[in-house]
């Protein structure tokens, strides 16, 4: 095999050459689009990637915001919280001994009240 030309064997060379200037630029058009559909196809790979970090990133600032929510409404609802608002603002208070009535269900789904 004889000296390659830019890394392409002659043997190759020479049909190239035996083309017509429109096959030739045809083929120069190709290897163009061709180019040119890698490049846009590489930028489209990089914007979705950065798309993709970016949408992790939110989602764990929103899992820390969940474990923080959770953390709060824990703490609002504890029974002593309850109780201190229910006694100091909206004057609540536990009721007395006789003001407690007890209910049985009975079997035959009555309701009787018990003495």
């Amino acid at each position: 095999m004889r000296a390659a030309i830019g890394g392409v064997p002659e043997q190759f060379m020479g049909r190239f050459d035996r083309l017509s200037p429109v096959y030739q630029g045809l083929l120069l058009l190709l290897v163009v689009v061709c180019g040119l559909s890698v490049v846009t196809s590489q930028f489209q790979a990089r914007k979705l990637f950065v798309e993709l970090q970016r949408d992790k990133d939110q989602a764990q600032q929103m899992d820390v915001e969940w474990g923080q929510l959770q953390l709060e409404q824990s703490t609002w609802a504890t029974p002593a919280r309850v109780e201190k608002i229910a006694v100091n603002k909206l004057q609540m208070q536990l009721p007395k001994s006789g003001q407690i009535k007890f209910i049985q269900l009975m079997p035959d789904s009555g309701i009787k009240p018990q003495q």
